[in-house]
C-alpha cells in the first residue's frame, strides 16, 4: 500500500468534504497530507510539509496539517502558530489519541473525517470566518 493508493476515491472525496465542511464556518485552513513513510520523526517531517506547502503563510496563521505515513503507519498533526497558542497541546493529543483508535480499527479515512470535523470547530471558536474571507489552500490532499 502506497500514499496514492491509501484511500479509494469515494474515501478521497469524503475526506475533501470533510475539509470543505469544517471550513465553512473559520478563516482557518486545514490539508491532509500522505507520503509513503513518515519515519522516525514525524511531527519533524510534517512541520516540513506545512512550510513547503506554503501553510505559515495563512493571514491568521491558523493553517492545520494532517500528516500520515501509508507505510510505516505514522502521522502527526501540526497546528500553527495562531491555532496551536489557543488550544494548546492537550486538543491535539485528544485529536491524536482519538484518531488512533480509529486507524487501529483501519477505519483511515473515517477518523481522518472525524478529526477534521473537530479540529474545524475549534477553529471555528477561535476564528470565526469573515464575510471577506477566502479559501487560502486546496482542500485537495497532497502527496
Amino acid at each position: 500500500m502506497t500514499a496514492k493508493n491509501f484511500f479509494s476515491e469515494d474515501e478521497k472525496a469524503a475526506i475533501r468534504m470533510s475539509i470543505a465542511a469544517a471550513e465553512l464556518h473559520t478563516s482557518g485552513e486545514i490539508r491532509v497530507h500522505l507520503e509513503d513513510n513518515g519515519g522516525a520523526d514525524v511531527v519533524k517531517k510534517a512541520k516540513k510539509v506545512f512550510d513547503r506547502e506554503g501553510m505559515h503563510k495563512t493571514k491568521d496563521r491558523n493553517g492545520v496539517l494532517f500528516f500520515i505515513g501509508a507505510k510505516d503507519h505514522t502521522f502527526a498533526i501540526y497546528g500553527d502558530k495562531g491555532i496551536h497558542e489557543r488550544v494548546h497541546q492537550e486538543f491535539w493529543d485528544g485529536i491524536k489519541d482519538e484518531l488512533m483508535g480509529y486507524f487501529a480499527d483501519k477505519k483511515f479515512a473515517q477518523g481522518l473525517c472525524v478529526a477534521v470535523e473537530k479540529t474545524g470547530e475549534k477553529l471555528k471558536e477561535f476564528f470565526p470566518r469573515e464575510k471577506s474571507d477566502k479559501d487560502e489552500l486546496s482542500n485537495e490532499i497532497s502527496y
